[in-house]
């Protein structure tokens, strides 16, 4: 029998691809090439890393690191549109389908409130569409209390969850299996004010309500009342709250990264917590590790996997994209140069180590699967081994609240990153711009990566560690939370001074008139 199954042996070899073609091909989306992300990537900057692991930090640089923003003078403006009584009927009824993911759609449902303003129509719920990466079907109920939702912006716009009788037939299905006169499907990006009453309006007059499917980035961001402005922003920083469970979850996680766990449990690393200089006990960063198969494929990027890397992110991003990439013609040192290319778990080490984070920071990874897996991100853990993320800190049974709901996840990884003391994106992307907004609005510490001057240090295989460091601290001065005026063009909900934020002392005079005037 033995001799029998050996026989067999190399003919289930060949069969192997066929049995389980996920685990071999480059080219599916929802399972990715084991094989070719199995060979560990090669340190690419050698030389830094060998400085930067040797590096010693002083009290005095550690303290400016983990130091807070100072008072910029520019604070949340006084929401001065509830002067403005709320017609005691709306026109009609609006309802809107977003798709992406949950920040891009959390930026849609202000949008849609903003919409339901300049109309004088009712909005119901917004509709999230289920992710067709990521398959989570979770609602607005799901994510968000809808109940604070619906009660923050009683004064301004009419919120119902659910539809009359009467309209109980415009739902999703009903717009899914044909063409629909009450459908709006060609709303165009960054729609105008215009745009909505001439050709939303009319449709809600004549049917009593209109639904607009595809949603996501559909209000422009310029030439709008001051009033409407104010109201996105009070959407998206005061109305949106998640669930109590969402909340819950994150703020035990935020718990333990404030209160290290015993040395029974972390016994390796208690010599390190107890080493920790004061300032930066009970404090922790967030680090948003975004570095996935589709990013690092779109990018066209050289990450030290070798020719069988090359070839297969080619062969993946050829499938995707059907060879539509404009960076793919470009060679790695331009894409570089450019600021294109997103930093790997080692790149995003080397810049941590250089603002002056060591291994006793506590660092939170808020990341799905990182592309390379735990053999890239093992260079990030030597940089800072109490870097915790939710598989961690969570136990089986909490983990199993969000499992295979990407929207909940990120839900808890945004008020993780609310809440922490600093926050760092790897790479721009809809949760960078969203919580650079949101710690902008709050006036919290938030890192941005000058992405084309790293891209040229990175390049300069030569650089010794100290010119790198103080390249680096030299860099990012002005870009740890400091406020940028949005400009033409620019989304509110990143840039939200000067529309949602004024200046104190002139916010002081106009309350006083206000409270005159009452």
């Amino acid at each position: 029998m033995k001799n029998r199954i050996l026989a067999f042996s190399p003919l289930f070899v060949l069969l192997l691809p066929n049995l389980f073609p996920s685990l071999f091909s480059p080219l599916s989306r929802a399972f990715p090439s084991l094989l070719s992300e199995w060979n560990a990537p090669k340190p690419m900057h050698l030389n830094l890393l060998n400085g930067a692991l040797q590096r010693v930090i002083s009290d005095d640089y550690r303290s400016r690191v983990w130091s807070a923003l100072p008072d910029q003078g520019l604070k949340p403006c006084q929401d001065f549109s509830k002067s403005h009584n709320l017609p005691k009927k709306s026109s009609g009824y609006i309802q809107v389908f977003l798709d992406g993911g949950l920040n891009q759609q959390r930026m849609g449902i202000c949008d849609a409130v903003a919409v339901a303003k300049i109309l004088n129509v009712t909005l119901l719920i917004p509709h999230l569409e289920v992710n067709p990466v990521w398959r989570d079907s979770s609602s607005f109920t799901d994510i968000f209390d809808v109940d604070h939702f619906i009660n923050a912006l009683k004064d301004e716009v009419y919120i119902i969850k659910e539809l009359p009788a009467e309209y109980a037939w415009s739902n999703r299905e009903y717009y899914a299996t044909g063409i629909r006169a009450t459908r709006i499907k060609n709303a165009p990006v960054h729609a105008s004010l215009s745009w909505y009453i001439e050709n939303v309006l009319p449709v809600i007059e004549s049917f009593g309500i209109a639904a607009i499917a595809p949603f996501s980035h559909r209000l422009a961001f310029d030439d709008l009342h001051p009033d409407i402005q104010r109201l996105r922003c009070k959407v998206n920083f005061e109305a949106l709250v998640f669930v109590p469970h969402i909340t819950a979850l994150a703020e035990a996680l935020i718990n333990r990264l404030r209160n290290p766990p015993s040395a029974k449990r972390k016994g390796e690393h208690m010599s390190r917590l107890e080493g920790m200089n004061g300032m930066e006990v009970g404090k922790y960063i967030v680090l948003h590790l975004r570095f996935d198969k589709d990013m690092a494929a779109h990018s066209a990027c050289d990450f030290g996997g070798g020719e069988a890397e090359k070839h297969a992110l080619a062969k993946y991003r050829q499938v995707i994209w059907q060879g539509r990439v404009l960076n793919s013609q470009l060679k790695d040192d331009e894409l570089r140069n450019r600021g294109r290319c997103p930093l790997t778990p080692e790149e995003i080490g080397l810049l941590l180590a250089a603002l002056g984070f060591d291994n006793h920071t506590r660092l939170y990874l808020a990341s799905h699967k990182v592309y390379g897996g735990e053999a890239r991100i093992s260079v990030l853990r030597n940089f800072f081994p109490l870097m915790e993320d939710k598989k961690s800190l969570l136990s089986a049974d909490e983990r199993a609240l969000i499992d295979g709901r990407a929207s909940l996840s990120a839900a808890v990884d945004y008020h993780v990153s609310m809440q922490s003391d600093i926050f760092i994106s790897a790479s721009p992307g809809n949760m960078h711009n969203a919580l650079l907004g949101h710690r902008a609005y709050k006036n919290l510490k938030t890192v941005r990566p000058n992405m084309v001057l790293l891209g040229k240090l990175f390049l300069n295989q030569s650089m010794e560690w100290s010119e790198f460091q103080q390249a680096v601290a030299d860099g990012h001065k002005n870009r740890q939370g400091q406020i940028r005026l949005r400009k033409k063009k620019q989304s509110i909900y990143t840039y939200p001074a000067p529309d949602c934020m004024c200046r104190a002392r002139l916010q002081r005079l106009f309350g006083g008139l206000t409270s005159l005037v009452q």
